[in-house]
This record gives C-alpha cells, structure tokens and sequence, in this order.
C-alpha cells in the first residue's frame, strides 16, 4: 500500500484519492497515509450494500435478493455508516469528505438503497463528523431524481463514462461536458465534483474505442478542461482491478481502467512521468 500511495503522489501527482468502503484496507491506507506523512487526502467511501432487490431492472441478478439477506444488510450497513464517522473524526486532517454510498440509487445495480434512506445516512453523518458529506452516481440519476437528495449533501458527486454509452474519442470529452452541463441544469443551487470518470485501455465491450492511446487523450482533454472550470474531477482510476468483472473474460472493461497496469507499469498516459516503472 506504501509502494502504490508513493507511486501515486509522486511529484504531487494525486494528492486527492477516493475510498470506496471503510473495511481494513481503507483503515491501513488512512494510517500508512499519517504515519509517514504522505502529501495525500482522502474522499472517504462509506459503501451500503443492497437494502431493495434490483432483480428486476439489474441486468447480473438473475434472482430476488432474499429478504434475510436484505435485513441483514441494513444492520451491516448501519456498521460501516459508523465506522465512517468515527475514521472522519480519527483521521481529520487526512479525510476531506465522506461519501455515502456508491451508484446505490441507480435501478441497473446490484446493491440499491432507497432515496429516503440515503437521506437519512447522510443527514446522520452530517451530524457527526466536520467534514463535508456527499452521495455519488450516475449523472442521469442525479438528473431525473436527485432534487431532494442534493438539498441534504453538501455537494453533489457524479459518474460520467461517455465510452460506456458508446462514445469514441472524438465525442469523449464533448459528451462529458454535455453530462456535467445537464446535472447543472437540473441542480442550478449545487456544488459540482466529478468523483469517477476515465476511459478504458482494453475492453471486449468497447472494441476499438478502448486504446491506451485514447485513454491518454481522454485524460489530458479532461485534465485541461476541469482546471479551467476549477472542477474537483477523479480520474478513474490509479491501478488496473484485474479481480473485477467476469473471471473469464480478461479483456472486460471493469478491468482495465487504470492508468497503470495490476503490476504497476505505467501505461502510455504516465509512461513519461514514471520513467523508473
């Protein structure tokens, strides 16, 4: 974890990283980050597990979640809420904001929460810790359903991936910036960030719009563009996930985001910057 937070942070690269869940892994990156005195924060992830069983509109659930397993994901998540709060408050000058839950409101997914009770998570973080709290999702959710949610969060954070909505390169950022314009639209009053976004290297999905070559585009037109409208945008993401997806299909999409390899060798967007790897 020491090797790929210094990896990252190298010449303040990324100075701001995303947590997805409050788990021992996070935990350990949070301590490593203070015990040797990284140049890092974090969005802290507080990650809720199904509490609706999505059968019916997620396209990989083949059955209805049991209802045991549903009620014992509310406890589970009423856990991890309170592990988040107290990682906030043990970490503040390392932790700038928590996110409740991740693409948990969209029907497509496997683990959704209903909007009321996210809501209530929030407003109970809130309550608990200093810093500010957020919900992140799909730029179209936020769109058609999210004006009661982004009166509670203290900003809104959405997902834009023009390549999974059959885009290539030449629309890419285009597309991108039509998304965040739209939530903008809809959500005039909000603070903005883009807290997932990037482009695929290799994709049996994607065909040729995958490349390392676009991917390196894609991240420089987004680099240049969100530091003109000063908009917080992550990048998803540092490493490639090769445990993610369908085991056997290794060109799928969800492994192959990253702007470096599983064993860490920087691809054609860093290769310049890390020489060394």
């Amino acid at each position: 974890m020491l090797e790929d937070l210094k990896i990252i942070s190298k010449d303040s690269l990324f100075n701001l990283i995303r947590l997805y869940d409050c788990g021992e892994n996070s935990q350990a990156v949070l301590r490593i980050i203070e015990e040797n005195h990284l140049n890092i924060k974090v969005m802290l992830g507080v990650w809720l597990k199904a509490e609706l069983s999505a059968h019916e509109t997620c396209s990989w659930l083949n059955e209805p979640i049991p209802q045991e397993t549903l009620d014992k994901n509310m406890v589970v998540n009423q856990e991890e809420i309170q592990r988040g709060i107290a990682l906030a408050n043990k970490y503040p000058e390392t932790v700038i904001a928590v996110n409740v839950g991740n693409e948990a409101l969209v029907e497509w997914n496997d683990h959704k929460v209903d909007t009321d009770s996210i809501i209530s998570y929030v407003k109970r973080v809130k309550k608990e810790i200093q810093q500010p709290v957020t919900v992140a999702d799909n730029y179209e959710w936020w769109i058609k359903s999210g004006q009661e949610l982004a009166k509670v969060v203290d900003f809104v954070s959405i997902h834009v991936y023009p390549v999974w909505e059959g885009k290539d390169i030449d629309e890419g950022m285009s597309y991108t910036i039509q998304n965040v314009q739209d939530v903008r639209n809809a959500l005039p009053d909000s603070k903005l960030v883009i807290t997932e976004t990037g482009w695929a290297s290799i994709a049996s999905e994607f065909g040729e719009r995958a490349s390392e070559e676009k991917q390196e585009r894609y991240y420089h037109e987004l680099n240049e563009w969100s530091k003109e409208m000063n908009i917080t945008t992550f990048f998803f993401e540092a490493f490639d996930e090769d445990w993610k997806g369908e085991t056997a299909n290794p060109l799928g999409a969800e492994k192959h985001w990253g702007l470096f390899t599983v064993d860490r060798k920087p691809k054609k967007v860093m290769q310049a910057l890390y020489p060394e790897l």
